[in-house]
């Protein structure tokens, strides 16, 4: 007999509360790739972009994180033709805080004018009436903080957004944040291989702030034929992208991961995750590995 597990696996992750008050279960999907080379213009093929959105959907995901650089555009216009309407419960996030000159070019601008005008446009791009999370893409050093964040409370204020979060932030830029507005959570680089930011992921941990790991899947050599992640995947039937994010939604109850892809063989792959249990041993032993 069926169970919902078995026809949405990414419940299996379990749930973490954004802001106390914003329930979504912990395993999510990255929309950066779906858009062409360098982040940059439509994608190789849209239709498989569709694909994806709806699979995952589909196998119970309701967290998306996407960015207005994205394309620029780009993913927030594939998530809108793919899910509008919206699925009741699905959360979607974007941020803002970053100008595209090119591709593969990523620059900062926190000037209050440019977030309020790309708070305006990711609102029509995605056809939704508040952005249930909005992110501040990176900290512009040429801006001061409360400027930057403070703007982002004035759209608070006025509906436009729900919660406010942040991206590649130190332990320390995330409490000068949090002396403007209250931040749900905060997205740095982060997975089995690279740990320099585990400051801010055990702050995060303390403080109930969600933690989303962007590039969670970082196995490189360690999924080599011969490493040790290789071998546990083989004993485990697992692959190693799969211990790699099961290691992580083990890792700390805040942790939200939100792999992406733009093909749907390769999201069920990853939303199946979820349902992987990594023994305390495992654990360990994968830990050690970088």
């Amino acid at each position: 007999m069926s169970t919902d597990l078995d026809a949405q696996p990414a419940a299996a992750a379990g749930t973490f509360a954004l802001g106390g008050v914003l329930p979504v279960h912990r395993l999510g999907f990255g929309a950066m790739h779906l858009t062409g080379p360098g982040i940059w213009g439509p994608p190789k093929d849209p239709d498989e972009a569709v694909r994806v959105l709806r699979r995952v959907v589909e196998l119970g995901v309701n967290f998306i994180d996407t960015a207005d650089s994205y394309g620029p555009f780009v993913s927030e216009h594939m998530i809108r033709a793919a899910l509008h309407p919206y699925p009741e419960h699905l959360v979607i996030a974007t941020k803002a805080g970053m100008t595209r000159p090119g591709p593969g070019i990523f620059r900062p601008v926190g000037r209050p004018e440019y977030l309020r005008q790309q708070a305006e446009l990711s609102l029509r791009h995605l056809e939704v009436d508040r952005i249930d999370l909005y992110q501040l893409h990176r900290i512009d050093p040429r801006v001061p903080l409360v400027d930057q964040v403070g703007e982002l409370v004035l759209l608070q204020q006025e509906g436009k957004i729900r919660h406010i979060g942040l991206s590649q932030v130190t332990v320390e830029q995330l409490r000068r944040a949090r002396e403007i507005a209250t931040i749900v959570s905060v997205q740095n680089l982060y997975n089995l291989a690279d740990r320099s930011d585990e400051d801010v992921l055990d702050y995060a941990e303390r403080e109930n702030i969600a933690f989303i790991p962007w590039y969670p899947i970082a196995t490189g050599e360690l999924a080599g034929p011969e490493s040790p992640l290789a071998a546990m995947s083989a004993h485990r039937g697992a692959t190693p992208a799969q211990l790699a994010l099961a290691w992580l939604l083990r890792r700390s109850p805040v942790m939200l991961p939100i792999p992406g892809t733009s093909s749907v063989a390769h999201a069920e792959e990853n939303v199946a995750a979820a349902r992987v249990t990594l023994t305390d041993s495992e654990f360990e032993e994968l830990a050690a590995l970088a």
